[in-house]
């Protein structure tokens, strides 16, 4: 735009400028005042004079003519978009208040179209640009980080932000009164218009909140808080809750239930549960929503507790009282962590009716009372060369084969009523060994050997400990039971040095996973020589305590160990990227392969990826997005046996729980910023600021040189003397 304007020259002080004015205006004054008193009619004195002065006055100020090229600057305005997963929640009109805001912020380009709009999305932290069309969410919605944000930058600050949100907030909170949100937004300096993208509660009833009352500790009571909340005039005098343990190829365990009362808005119960085994574990939370219920998404919640032990208890059952039987024993009560109920059984059907006192076993065998009734209280049942059919345990193992499934520990160790020995093979139990039992033959080999390492027995590290006193260097043992192909999945440690099974070495100690749980397979009768013997003498006997350590420890999920530990980085949400952190062990080596597979009867893989060994001791892994429910990560590190952790995904997560908008707390912060509140449909009534208009190109030219006007000053005050003399005056 070109604009022609006078203006007076800029070369003079605004001081010297003022001054001359001032003796111009009064030289008119007095001269003025001066003909009054004299009574006559002096016109052209007084017209001389003043054109004399105004001529004086032009060669002082000297104007000049002004050409100048403008445009019109539009005021910056910051527009926060709120970017949390909470946006994703339908609405009545069934789009989701992320659409919405992208609608509104088509509108608001169009109101501000005269303004410099800086578009950003708000979540966690710092902002980032806006997209429209993004996937991605953040779990909390934190608007004073993002004030703090804009206040920081560097460059022109704002003349005004807006906020375009359904204004359920994290930071500033709910709770948050009128001082403390002008306080909060003082440092803003700006006024803040907001913009409410849903203003209706929609017809919800949804878990709140799920609080645990302290740690989960395996075998102990967890208090469970579950909070229930109803809006839009949903019926919610009793709801039905129920919480479930998501195990791997079982149905979910039921671990308690109950009825909320949500009639008021929002009501709790508190429900105990107790979580048998140690280790990641995923609990669901399920409502019974009541109909017209808008969100089923947020009718159940998964959450992921980890489990720790206060103390491992054990059941140990053994046929006859050996030496590896005793030395085992005696190592089990010698560890003050360990709570160990044993049954040696020292008298049997056929023995002689006339055995002394000191042979008996002092109590009966309650085989049936511990399968039937305690048998969940333990941590792990080690089965060590006792018959399954000569004492009544083959009607129990269906039962010892679902406690294995649903997360408890199995040892079998060897003996001539082991393995096929004792009865075992073709029973239930077959199905969570990790090794094969053959059918017919002779069930063992009694031949001295000296056990050898596999890759995955030196690499692993329940090894570690034995073989860092031993090296590979094992005591002969006297003979083994005779064991099958490992089945998939088993790791295999130990392996016989001559006998084979389809052409591969005999396994000789395995380990393996069934289901929820974990199970070992031991051949050996006389790992005690580990504790007594030449080779023992030599470190002391540790070498026998290093071996049980390390698979108990392995058995019971014992980080130590593990190869690698599985860490989830923020939360797992349905359909978006999964985070991973895997974490070696120190001198774990080798290429890691994963494994991600659902919760529930059918075993299915979701994915498997093989990362190539970047000698990192950490390695993050992004996998894609996932359905909710709960899923086992197995990750194995080269050779060594794999570690597990289970992680549960939602469909929206805690974002979700509360799905009632909340225009109100918007409105609350315009009004202590100065700003306007307005709904979706009425962006158009946000106030506009002034545009600001720049000078891109001027021009200067003075309308006569100086020396005329002083010229035309000097003619013109000659005019004025003679003007006097004539007139008479002096």
């Amino acid at each position: 735009m070109n604009v022609e304007t006078l203006a007076l020259t800029e070369d003079l002080s605004a001081g010297l400028g003022w001054l001359a004015a001032g003796l111009a205006l009064l030289s008119v004054v007095l001269l003025a005042g001066e003909l009054r008193r004299k009574g006559r009619s002096f016109g052209l004195a007084f017209a001389t004079g003043t054109l004399a002065t105004l001529a004086f006055l032009c060669a002082v100020f000297r104007p000049v003519a002004v050409s100048a090229k403008s445009t019109t600057l539009g005021p910056r305005i910051v527009v926060l978009m709120d970017e949390s997963r909470r946006m994703l929640m339908p609405t009545e009109d069934g789009k989701s208040r992320r659409e919405l805001a992208a609608k509104v912020a088509a509108r608001l380009r169009k109101h501000f179209a005269d303004s410099r709009l800086t578009f950003l999305g708000f979540g966690d932290g710092e902002p980032k640009s806006y997209a429209p069309d993004g996937k991605t969410s953040q779990l909390h919605s934190d608007l004073m980080a993002a004030f703090n944000a804009v206040e920081r930058a560097p460059g022109e600050q704002p003349r005004a932000i807006v906020v375009v949100s359904d204004g359920r907030l994290t930071r500033p909170g709910e709770l948050t009164d009128d001082e403390g949100l002008e306080a909060l937004v003082a440092g803003v300096a700006v006024p803040v218009h907001t913009v409410a993208v849903a203003e209706k509660e929609p017809t919800d009833a949804s878990i709140r909140a799920v609080k645990a009352a302290g740690a989960a500790v395996a075998h102990q009571p967890l208090s469970i808080t579950v909070q229930v909340g109803c809006s839009g005039g949903l019926a919610c005098s009793a709801v039905p809750v129920k919480l479930r343990e998501l195990l791997l190829g079982e149905q979910p365990l039921e671990l308690a239930s109950g009825v909320v009362n949500a009639e008021s808005g929002v009501g709790s119960i508190e429900l105990d549960i107790v979580l048998d085994r140690a280790g990641s574990r995923v609990v669901e939370v399920v409502i019974d929503a009541p109909k017209g219920d808008s969100i089923a998404e947020n009718d159940s919640r998964i959450l992921t507790f980890s489990v720790a032990k206060e103390r491992v208890r054990l059941l140990h059952l053994a046929g006859r009282p050996t030496y590896d039987v005793q030395a085992l024993r005696t190592w089990l009560k010698s560890d003050q962590a360990v709570d160990v109920v044993a049954f040696f059984i020292l008298r049997g059907e056929t023995d002689d009716p006339e055995a002394t006192e000191s042979e008996l076993a002092l109590i009966r065998f309650p085989v049936d009372e511990l399968f039937m009734d305690h048998l969940p209280s333990f941590d792990a049942v080690i089965l060590q060369d006792i018959d399954a059919r000569k004492y009544k345990l083959e009607r129990h193992l269906v039962r010892l084969r679902n406690y294995v499934q649903k997360g408890g520990g199995l040892i079998m160790v060897g003996g001539p009523s082991s393995f096929a020995g004792g009865n075992y093979a073709g029973t239930p139990i077959d199905a969570v060994l990790p090794v094969e039992q053959p059918r017919g033959g002779k069930p063992s080999d009694s031949s001295q050997f000296v056990p050898a390492f596999t890759d995955a027995g030196q690499a692993a590290p329940v090894m570690r400990a034995l073989r860092g006193l031993m090296g590979d260097g094992l005591p002969p043992m006297a003979g083994t039971n005779l064991l099958g192909l490992p089945r998939g999945g088993a790791i295999v440690l130990l392996q016989h040095p001559d006998l084979e099974v389809s052409s591969a070495p005999m396994p000789v100690l395995a380990l393996g996973e069934a289901g929820d749980g974990r199970s070992i397979a031991l051949g050996l009768d006389s790992t005690h020589r580990l504790a007594f013997g030449e080779a023992a003498a030599a470190v002391g006997g540790r070498a026998y305590g290093a071996l049980w350590d390390g698979l108990l420890g392995w058995l019971m999920r014992d980080p130590r160990y593990e190869a690698a530990r599985v860490e989830l980085l923020g939360e797992c949400i349905a359909g978006e990227p999964l985070q991973l952190a895997i974490h070696r062990l120190p001198g774990m080596v080798g290429d890691i392969d994963l494994s991600l597979e659902a919760l529930g009867p059918k075993r299915t893989k979701t994915l498997t990826r093989t990362i190539a060994d970047n000698h990192s001791a950490t390695v993050r892994v992004t996998l894609p997005g996932q359905e909710a429910g709960g899923y086992a990560v197995r990750v194995s590190v080269g050779a060594a046996p794999a570690t597990r952790q289970d992680i549960g995904c939602e469909r929206g997560g805690s974002a979700w729980s509360d799905s009632r908008p909340d225009p109100a707390r918007l409105s609350r912060i315009s009004d202590a910023s100065g700003g306007t509140f307005v709904g979706r449909d009425a962006v158009e009534q946000l106030p506009r600021a002034e545009v600001t208009e720049v000078t891109a190109e001027r021009h200067v030219s003075p309308l006569l040189p100086a020396w005329v006007w002083t010229l035309a000053s000097s003619l013109l005050l000659g005019a004025h003397w003679i003007a006097r003399r004539r007139g008479g005056l002096a």
